[in-house]
């Protein structure tokens, strides 16, 4: 990984060795910060069950990247010192800054201590690099970031390291020659986020919340910082894979940093401790590993291989990660009225799905604890659902680790730029780069089955350029589906571009009920939006749904109502999967199954899984003839408008 942006791999899907992630845990303890502590939270308007578990000794300090995991490594989050800064402000190196951060908490955050917005801002502290590292010595040190909102300059003991742009997104560089033989090492990040003052992508934060469907900003360092040895003539940086469920086949790739000439790539696949598989090629070729009657991944049944990878010189081994895959199929495929559905494994599988949108009245973009981030995709588990639409947000990477390992399928938005106006060029460039960014970094997941690059408008700027770009994203990943605008009926779109592999309605209440066409299946992409105010469980003194309801019974029977018309329109318009808004409130909106303090469950949970499960059970069995109304998926404003940015029902 470069400090800006990957060269682009080949499609595939790539995946890590839950074992030697396991191990990896075992091994590694926070690094304490070196600068003097000072931290104090701030205020949330409200806490979760996991506010209080969270303290400079305890942010975040699981393994951040579990597809690529090595046994030494070291967290740098924790307490760091902070400044608001000005534009063109120099780095502050070798200077105090006034304030104590924890990192990686977004600023506006309670839990990050400073709890309001700057446009610029610094952070410092200082590390040690453990002498067992043998840094300098035949290992060289990489700082990784998993995400920084939303341009950041990294400097190293006063030297420039890094510079990247994108909040989403993470970079790493190799800072060894920056360091300084012994003792203290600095680090200085100066970050710049002006939110939706520009253009850059910004998914809902709004520097202003609107009360509405927008909400608190998050700034500055958000994910995970974190460091590690690697082997300095030659190290394993990534891994491309791609599972071919009709002939029991990894196509694995394995990308080497430094010089990897003459060296070879050792793959071993395990099923617990028995090896399965293994095969031999050269470091960036493709190669093929056959897995004997492939146990497949499903919702159902998540099972994940292991998967070691080690690099060779003849017997002596260069590096080791350890990586996971799960092999599975997503397609299409015509049932029998001749409509194209969602196929699983060349079986055929309504998606039912909910909006997940991963804020939090504590830590805003950033969960407070890991067993916080799974909590959400737990309980989306728990409630029938086998698929989640992750909403104008990219998670950290051990999100995506716990869709993976308790089995959820994932629809991936890229978060959008602004609404309102058109973006100006050089910011279109700018979002598709960073598009492609996202793809690249998660075309890994076995969970992820589908990009969607726009949602109803937002930030779009012509109907031809979304065409363009979902052909852009299928050429980047073939092994997944690609819904061009989620919502192209909705708001402020330009109309059906015809491009892609989705035709995607929105309607409130809902559903939607779109029609396949020649070449593309149909999904709901949002409906529903019940809304049931908690008192003393909301952000604001009041909330809104798209219709509101008066208790939990009223809410429930709302919710099974609503979701039994899916049953039809599958049967006879063909949809073939459908999201509920949305597994939790956010701020002002309260139309979640749960209050955005994740403390109480809103409505009857087995009313609710009953009829998901119905839902996946018959939305593809036979029903009458269709019905012939025109799906109106060539027009900005079709027969159904989401409330998104229109009328709320308050």
């Amino acid at each position: 990984m470069t400090m800006l942006a990957r060269s682009r791999r080949r499609a595939t899907a790539l995946l890590v060795s839950a074992a030697m992630v396991g191990s990896a845990f075992l091994l590694t303890a926070a690094a304490q910060p070196s600068d003097g502590n000072g931290w104090q939270v701030g205020q949330p308007r409200l806490t979760t069950p996991w506010t209080d578990q969270v303290s400079p000794s305890n942010a975040l300090p699981e393994y951040p990247r579990p597809q690529l995991a090595r046994a030494r490594w070291q967290n740098l989050n924790g307490v760091w010192q902070f400044a608001g800064a000005s534009a063109g402000e120099a780095p502050p190196v070798g200077e105090d800054l006034a304030e104590s951060i924890l990192v990686p908490y977004p600023i506006e955050s309670a839990l990050s201590g400073i709890e309001r917005h700057e446009d610029h801002m610094w952070y410092r502290r200082t590390f040690e690099v453990p002498a067992s590292w043998q840094v300098g010595d035949g290992q060289r040190l990489r700082l990784h970031f998993g995400a920084v909102d939303h341009a950041a300059t990294v400097w190293v003991n006063g030297a420039e390291v890094a510079e990247h742009s994108g909040g989403y997104t993470a970079f790493s560089v190799d800072v060894t020659d920056a360091l300084a033989p012994s003792g203290p090492q600095e680090i200085v990040v100066g970050v710049e986020d002006r939110t939706d003052a520009t253009w850059q992508p910004v998914g809902k934060q709004r520097n202003v919340p609107d009360r509405g469907i927008f909400y608190t900003g998050s700034s500055g360092i958000w994910q995970t910082v974190w460091m590690e040895p690697v082997p300095d003539r030659a190290y394993v940086a990534d891994l491309d894979t791609a599972t071919d469920v009709d002939t029991d086949t990894l196509a694995l790739t394995v990308d080497s940093g430094g010089n990897a000439s003459g060296l070879t790539v050792q793959a071993v696949v395990m099923d617990g401790d028995v090896q399965v598989a293994t095969a031999e090629g050269a470091p960036g070729r493709p190669l093929d590993v056959q897995v004997p009657d492939a146990h497949l991944w499903s919702p159902d049944d998540p099972f994940l291989y292991g998967l070691e990878v080690t690099l060779r010189d003849g017997d002596q081994e260069v590096d080791r990660v350890g990586s996971y895959v799960g092999m599975r199929e997503i397609g299409t495929v015509r049932g029998a009225d001749g409509r194209l559905r969602i196929t699983l494994n060349h079986e055929v599988l309504f998606l039912m799905s909910t909006l997940d949108q991963g804020f939090w009245p504590d830590g805003i973009y950033t969960a407070p604890t890991d067993e916080a981030l799974r909590f959400d995709v737990a309980a989306a588990k728990r409630l029938g659902f086998n698929a989640i639409r992750k909403h104008i947000k990219v998670e950290p990477a051990r999100w995506y680790h716990h869709a993976d390992t308790l089995g959820m399928l994932v629809w991936q938005d890229m978060p959008s730029m602004r609404t309102g106006g058109i973006p100006p060029p050089d910011a279109q460039a700018e979002f598709e780069r960073q598009l492609h960014e996202v793809v690249d970094q998660h075309d890994s997941w076995t969970s992820v089955i589908g990009w969607i690059p726009f949602n109803e408008g937002w930030g779009e700027w012509s109907r031809e350029a979304t065409g363009r770009i979902a052909d852009s994203v299928a050429v980047q990943d073939p092994t997944r589906l690609v819904n061009a605008h989620s919502g192209v009926n909705c708001c402020a779109s330009h109309g059906d571009s015809g491009r892609g592999d989705v035709i995607d309605w929105h309607a409130y209440t809902g559903p939607a009920d779109p029609t396949p066409d020649d070449h593309r299946v149909a999904v709901d992409g949002e409906h529903g939006g019940f809304g049931l105010e908690v008192p003393g469980h909301m952000w604001f003194e009041d909330g809104h749904g798209y219709q509101m309801a008066q208790d939990g019974d009223e809410l429930t029977r709302l919710y099974v109502e609503n979701q039994r018309e899916l049953i039809p329109i599958a049967q006879q318009r063909g949809i073939s999967g459908a999201v509920y808004t949305q597994i939790t409130d956010i701020e002002h909106e309260v139309n979640g199954f749960l209050t955005y303090d994740r403390r109480v469950e809103k409505m009857h949970v087995d009313q609710v899984r009953a009829v998901n499960d119905a839902v996946v059970r018959n939305a593809n069995r036979p029903a009458v003839a269709p019905t012939t109304t025109d799906p109106g998926t060539t027009v900005p404003a079709g027969v159904h408008a989401s409330g998104e940015g229109h009328d709320q029902a308050r």
